[in-house]
């Protein structure tokens, strides 16, 4: 190959193709070939990463574009490195959108599920992720619940799961049980209908036996999961150390409440209930329901997390009820507070407004004593005295809940237990998963106030005999809810065809934990908590090694649009399938990445995928230019004159090559789009100029090549189609993605030429450049001579000169004695200062 010249893009040996034209072609290699399934050989070491995986509600839309665009990065990432990358595929696709959508076109939601999923894999395929298909798994599919089921039983058995009559958040249009957590502003996160209250017999997982581990174990993840994130985690646990203090009430029975501050006893003047509490209907006096009603509905309507902020009105209504105060035996009031929350120690509190900014609003708002501000020595003080007066002990609060599993709703998994006359509760056996859902369509999905499986229409399914008496019994009529699937689903991708286990320990062993985890915010509490509850109760019964599920995570932002989240409302609904068609698929994913650093949020009218597809075709036309390998210049040594445009291509090249390592180890992925950037630019530069002078064509050639393949090699983490069409053009067979990582020379990242620092009494007066390895005589010549010291010691005398080669040379000064000839200087002060013999 003789030297690269530049080419016009009108007139180049290869016209660059359509972006769709490359995409197909690739598209189908990677579907043909398969090139990113695991070998799970040991022959490398291994990389688990994991993707949240979507729900099928629909095609993929922009939030999906940005994380698996963030995903692929690391894998393909890894995959370069060396490593045996797992990086598996699947749908969570139980759940409600499917269901409802079932009932409006009276089909069943295995329809609408499965149109989907296939709609949602083609732009999988689409997007270039290089996913391991052949571990693809759908938590609809029964050969998935079925271990869904498993899971249950093994929390039954192990006392982790039991059912409780509760009351329960009630979504009036969806006609199903939400969890607290689903529950945002008082309304259904999904629907948007205002939440109302039940009391049902409901199934919970014991989560609460396994608070102090989940968070102390969050020590573990301490600079591996964001910092937001583990105070999420360690906020919805809240751990607090106290005591119980027992209040006797007026007119028969006690209460007690919980406290983190026993010493403040002697400044109650109240307590405070929560609304939606079971203490606050137990104290209500007859004549007052009515009002804590209103309360309770308000207390739902403001959720959770508003009614503990600072600024949150101070909204109450008393009870009607009075108990005693445990040391002074003054008659304190009962009120209900939406402040105080139903799940924090007994959902009673005390009233201290001396003590507690919140409370002393509460007790202005409502007209209440403040009381005193005395207080007991000390918190061992107060517990000592009110364990010995039998009034009160040591106590731990989480907020924390046990979590509601169960759902009236039919596209789930079956509750695995039968309900027996005289047996009672029933676990259905091991042999007989999984329970398969009925084939129920439309409208006999309707909840009608209770689970669609509790219909006539489920009848033949619900009656069966009782597993261990053989009586006639009838099947749990409710569904797991679909967190439950996601739970432990990231285990079944280490075996997903082992059918006679959930997943092989041996397995898991080698894979678990997941090196990373990639997804959204929005799953910064539940469902990386349900995760890791599940991780250690498997861990406990032998199943699995690890004791936390993922080893790091990175969360990205969100994609809105004009500074506002995606809204078919509010017009500012951005098509992904639109922008692909426009752009092609790499501009996409470059403008994902590119956007910023993965944790904030992309405004998608603020990135410019049109720039970035001109990008991706300036990159190809450089492997246009250099052509495949086989001439001479191929063979060429790599040697270049220090002082040549190779020599500075290369050490450009080879610096972003070390310097992408270190940023895609930080995951600042954008970047390292930026270094690629400036690649392209250089290696262009390096095209159009030619050698340099007295620089052969050959050595010049051999310099642009190696640029132009490390820019298809790191180009492949973000825009795998473009190249992948590099990397052929450039006469290599594919795929890029197995080109490995291009190794990088130490000798080239040194620079040739600092620039030292030159100051005057410690304030910097001048730099100069010199070579790195100039000697301290040269450097203080270099420095002395410069027009910088030259004013700066004019009319003063210099005592010494101290020189730290490469970087800094101080000049010290002295005033000159006034008594002292001023020598003969020349007019930029430099001879007479260049032969100062003193040099420290």
């Amino acid at each position: 190959m003789t030297t690269a010249t530049p080419r016009h893009p009108r007139t180049s040996a290869h016209r660059t193709p359509a972006h769709r034209t490359i995409e197909d072609r690739w598209q189908r290699f990677w579907a043909e070939g398969d090139p990113f399934r695991a070998r799970d050989d040991g022959s490398r070491p291994r990389r688990y990463l994991l993707t949240m995986f979507p729900y099928p509600s629909g095609d993929l839309h922009m939030g999906h574009a940005e994380v698996l665009a963030l995903e692929d990065v690391v894998a393909r990432y890894w995959r370069l490195r060396g490593y045996d990358v797992m990086n598996p595929v699947g749908w969570d696709s139980f759940g409600l959108p499917a269901e409802n959508a079932a009932i409006r076109r009276g089909e069943s939601p295995a329809v609408f599920t499965e149109a989907n999923i296939a709609t949602q894999a083609a732009t999988l395929r689409r997007y270039g992720v290089s996913f391991d298909w052949s571990r693809r798994l759908e938590t609809h599919r029964p050969e998935y619940y079925r271990w869904t089921q498993w899971l249950f039983l093994r929390l039954l058995e192990n006392d982790l799961a039991y059912r409780a009559t509760a009351p329960v958040n009630w979504c009036p249009q969806d006609r199903t049980v939400l969890a607290n957590e689903q529950v945002v502003g008082g309304r259904c996160e999904r629907c948007g209908a205002a939440v109302t209250q039940r009391e049902l017999t409901q199934w919970f997982v014991r989560t609460t036996a396994y608070a102090d581990r989940l968070l102390d174990d969050t020590r573990l993840l301490d600079g591996a999961w964001p910092a937001r994130v583990l105070a999420m985690q360690r906020r919805w646990i809240g751990r607090s150390t106290g005591a119980r203090v027992r209040f006797d009430v007026v007119g028969g029975g006690s209460v007690e409440a919980f406290t983190t501050r026993p010493d403040t006893l002697p400044g109650v003047t109240f307590l405070a209930v929560a609304p939606d509490g079971p203490a606050a209907a137990t104290l209500c006096a007859p004549d007052r329901t009515g009002a804590l009603a209103a309360c309770r509905q308000a207390a739902l309507a403001a959720g959770e997390i508003a009614r503990t902020t600072a600024d949150h009105p101070a909204v109450g209504t008393f009870l009607g009820t009075w108990v005693v105060h445990p040391t002074t035996g003054e008659h304190l009031p009962v009120w209900a507070a939406d402040h105080v929350l139903p799940g924090y120690g007994t959902g009673v509190v005390m009233g201290v407004p001396a003590h507690d900014e919140r409370d002393a609003r509460f007790a202005a708002a409502h007209g209440l004593p403040a009381g005193s501000g005395e207080t007991w020595p000390s918190v061992d003080d107060a517990v000592a005295h009110l364990e010995h007066s039998g009034r009160g002990e040591r106590a731990t609060s989480y907020h924390l809940r046990d979590w509601l599993v169960s759902r009236q709703r039919y596209w789930g998994a079956p509750v695995p237990v039968v309900h027996c006359p005289g047996c009672g509760v029933v676990p259905v056996p091991d042999a007989e998963l999984p329970v398969r859902l009925p084939d129920l369509a439309g409208d006999d999905l309707l909840p009608r106030g209770r689970s669609p499986l509790a219909s006539p229409a489920a009848d033949a399914w619900r009656r069966v005999p009782c597993p261990r008496c053989g009586a006639d019994a009838e099947r749990d009529p409710d569904t797991l809810d679909t967190f439950v699937d996601s739970s432990w689903y990231f285990l079944r991708y280490c075996s997903p065809d082992a059918d006679d286990v959930p997943f092989r320990p041996e397995d898991a062993r080698r894979w678990m934990p997941a090196a990373k985890y990639v997804g959204g915010g929005e799953h910064a509490v539940l469902h990386l908590l349900y995760s890791r509850f599940v991780t250690k109760v498997l861990h406990d019964l032998g199943w699995v090694d690890a004791v936390e599920p993922f080893a790091s995570l990175l969360a990205q932002g969100q994609v809105v649009n004009r500074g506002r989240a995606m809204s078919k409302s509010l017009g500012n609904g951005v098509d992904l399938g639109e922008q692909l068609d426009r752009y092609g698929v790499d501009a996409v994913r470059l403008a994902m990445v590119f956007a910023g650093p993965p944790e904030d949020d992309v405004d998608w009218a603020d990135v410019a995928p049109a720039a970035l597809q001109r990008f991706c075709s300036r990159a190809l036309r450089l492997a246009d230019d250099v052509g495949p390998a086989g001439g001479p210049a191929s063979d060429a040594p790599v040697e270049t004159a220090r002082d040549g445009r190779a020599h500075t291509l290369r050490r450009t090249t080879h610096r972003t090559v070390h310097e992408a390592a270190d940023l895609l180890e930080r995951d600042r992925f954008n970047v390292v789009v930026a270094r690629v950037m400036e690649l392209v630019t250089a290696a262009r530069g390096a095209i159009d100029a030619g050698p340099g002078p007295g620089e052969g064509p050959a050595a010049h050639a051999a310099a642009v090549r190696e640029a132009v393949e490390v820019v298809a090699v790191l180009l492949s983490l973000f825009a795998p189609c473009t190249a992948e069409e590099m990397w052929e053009r450039l006469g290599h067979a594919p795929s890029v993605a197995e080109a490995g990582w291009p190794q990088v020379d130490p000798a080239l990242l040194v620079e040739a030429t600092v620039e030292a620092v030159v100051q005057v009494d410690g304030r910097v007066r001048d730099r100069v450049t010199v070579a790195r390895d100039v000697g301290a005589d040269a450097l203080r010549g270099a420095a002395l001579a410069t027009a910088g010291v030259a004013r700066s010691t004019a009319g003063r005398e210099v005592v010494r000169v101290v020189v730290r080669p490469p970087r800094v040379v101080n000049v010290v000064t002295r005033p000159r004695d006034a008594t002292t000839a001023e020598p003969d200087v020349p007019p930029d002060g430099a001879s007479a200062l260049a032969s100062h013999p003193t040099v420290r």
